[in-house]
């Protein structure tokens, strides 16, 4: 079994490893540190300059995902900027108030999103109940989820991510992300059969410790995201 591998990609170090190393797409965002938010116009740009598959996250702010009107018509905005500059794919995750999805929200998203691939993000994880969630985004067009199985990471969510792939039937790819690492990646494919998988192969360290302005950040760690891929590579063997 074939599996995609998608890495995610907060800073043009990402962007040059995924080359580097064949990555087969970017999940690209900014602010990792926060969970992720939506890169810029540039950064955008620049991965796709790099002709590698590039989804854009698009997240306004940090929290949870029920927004507000002026928040969607900037959520609306980016989608456009990013179709704009020939990103494949947009990732998004809207809910209501209640933490069901929000589909009137995601019916607009879909309208303004029409010849890209559409990702909902682990906001999915926040949603009440799973099976009517798949239910809904298969409806909706979606074409993939990220999710740690309902859980804080995929070690945690393991036993619920198979029961996902199963329920989805190959009608919506089920994407494990979420605490991914070389120690568990292989239990993970071989348990839950995934088509993809998505984790970033951080570790966090200190930005120019000697400025006013230092900051922890988590960033991408070549050997980390080498040692993922090799353990891949040997499960495929």
């Amino acid at each position: 079994m074939s599996i995609k591998i998608e890495l995610c990609a907060a800073s043009i170090e990402a962007i040059e490893i995924a080359k580097k190393l064949n990555i087969d797409r970017i999940e690209l965002c900014q602010d990792l540190e926060q969970g992720g938010l939506t890169p810029s116009a540039g950064l955008i740009q620049y991965a796709v300059s790099k002709n590698i598959e590039t989804h854009v996250l698009i997240r306004p702010r940090a929290g949870g995902f029920h927004y507000t009107e002026m928040e969607m018509e900037v959520i609306l905005n980016d989608i456009l900027i990013a179709k704009k500059l020939k990103a494949k794919g947009i990732v998004v995750g809207v809910l209501k108030a209640n933490f069901e999805l929000d589909v009137p929200a995601l019916e607009k998203i879909k309208a303004v999103s029409e010849g890209l691939e559409l990702t909902f993000h682990r906001a999915f994880d926040e949603s009440i109940d799973w099976k009517k969630s798949i239910d809904v985004l298969v409806e909706l067009g979606f074409h993939r989820i990220l999710t740690s199985g309902f859980a804080s990471n995929v070690e945690i969510g393991i036993e619920i991510l198979k029961q996902m792939t199963s329920y989805a039937k190959n009608r919506i790819q089920i994407m494990p992300g979420g605490g991914v690492n070389a120690s568990n990646i292989n239990r993970l494919i071989n348990y839950t059969q995934p088509e993809g998988v998505h984790f970033s192969g951080t570790t966090k360290q200190t930005l120019d410790e000697d400025s006013h302005f230092s900051e922890t950040i988590l960033k991408v760690d070549e050997k980390r995201v080498s040692r993922i891929l090799e353990q891949i590579k040997s499960n495929q063997n």
